[in-house]
């Protein structure tokens, strides 16, 4: 079928110059072809929701309307006492703790990490990234937040991967918000498969040691917002945070794409 439409496509432009009058003919003609091409990529390559899975419509980007009306938002940026923020309470002092989804098995939320965390679709941290900075924009007004800081990756772990799972998130909210993003200043040091094997002495252990900072007198007193994909028990967030309050006067602020209880 492929060898069968590259053969006509060839003869229709080698028709094409010799019934062409014009230049605008030309640009009609090729306009034709990009709209033949393009039906043939979907064909061959149909666009499915990140969400469930169906063909999304023409007019349907990264997920389907449905999946997009049925997503579980918290609406945590207009509580200032939620879920994320209480995660935190007594252990690391945090200025904001907000997640923009809840996350629950087997639902919408989940495949979209799953697709954006180890199928490469980089383009719905871009999507989640713009939404919720339309939601955050007062807010982090409100908290003047200085540099919007991922949680990195190993080496290693970036390498085998090949990104970090909230790069384009973090780039999204960037943009939109107008605030730095900086991937350069927190550092993972230990490669760790897991640590949900771990006991209790060796995970707090660990969670002092995971990460580093590097910084200057220049990042004295900023205003962090740390930013991770999903927040479950928090003991990776704080790790990062504790990090970054070795840095005279820091704040630190948390923001992840989903929360989870379990």
């Amino acid at each position: 079928m492929m060898l069968i439409f590259v053969v006509l496509f060839f003869l229709k432009i080698i028709n094409f110059f010799y019934i062409s009058q014009s230049y605008q003919n030309l640009l009609n003609y090729l306009h034709q072809i990009d709209k033949m091409l393009k039906n043939l990529i979907n064909l061959l390559f149909p666009k499915l929701c990140c969400g469930c899975e169906a063909l999304l419509l023409q007019n349907e980007q990264i997920i389907c309307a449905e999946c997009r009306h049925n997503l579980p938002l918290t609406n945590h940026h207009l509580m200032k006492d939620n879920y994320t923020s209480k995660k935190f309470n007594g252990l690391i002092p945090i200025e904001l703790g907000v997640s923009m989804l809840y996350f629950h098995k087997e639902g919408i939320v989940q495949n979209l990490i799953h697709n954006l965390k180890y199928k490469n679709h980089q383009e719905i941290g871009t999507f989640l990234g713009n939404w919720y900075a339309n939601d955050l924009e007062n807010i982090i007004a409100v908290y003047a937040i200085s540099e919007i800081i991922p949680v990195p990756l190993h080496e290693k772990r970036l390498n085998e991967r090949g990104y970090n799972q909230v790069t384009t998130f973090c780039k999204a909210l960037s943009e939109n918000l107008g605030i730095h993003h900086n991937e350069t200043i927190l550092k993972r040091i230990i490669y760790s498969k897991t640590q949900t094997k771990k006991n209790k002495q060796a995970r707090e252990e660990l969670k002092n040691s995971i990460f580093d900072v590097s910084f200057t007198e220049a990042d004295y007193g900023k205003h962090f917002l740390l930013v991770d994909d999903v927040i479950t028990s928090g003991a990776t967030l704080e790790a990062c945070a504790r990090a970054l309050l070795k840095i005279p006067y820091a704040k630190i602020s948390i923001l992840t794409i989903a929360y989870s209880d379990s």
